[in-house]
């Protein structure tokens, strides 16, 4: 081993407001906050949201502006998620599978809710 994962970063125009959105969807709490540079994480996770002002934000499925990472979160209930995710600022995209469900957070980011069948 070289190192261990420290962080998974996510550029975005508004790291404040996209830590937000993260935090309540995984109930991880914002434990580092300064210009430019948001942290949420628990005991396991880190997430960094970092200051990308002139982002090309993905459009998925376009292989034109692709994803360019995603994270997959997995759900107990996907009905209940997919309304909790919308309801913070979630909207749907195209390209669901028999056990997933593709969204874009508020920054344009794919991302999917996870649910064993």
């Amino acid at each position: 081993m070289i190192g261990r994962l420290y962080n998974v970063v996510i550029d975005c125009p508004d790291p404040s407001a996209l830590a937000g959105f993260y935090s309540e969807l995984l109930g991880m709490p914002v434990t580092h906050k300064r210009e430019g540079w948001v942290v949420i994480s628990d005991d396991r996770v880190r997430i960094a949201f970092q200051l990308a002002s002139d982002l090309r934000e993905p459009r998925w499925p376009d292989p034109e502006r692709p994803q360019q990472l995603h994270l997959d979160v997995m759900v107990d209930d996907i009905d209940q998620a997919e309304s909790q995710a919308i309801a913070l600022g979630a909207k749907r995209l195209p390209g669901d599978g028999a056990d997933f469900r593709v969204f874009e957070d508020p920054a344009g980011h794919p991302f999917c809710l996870v649910f064993e069948v």
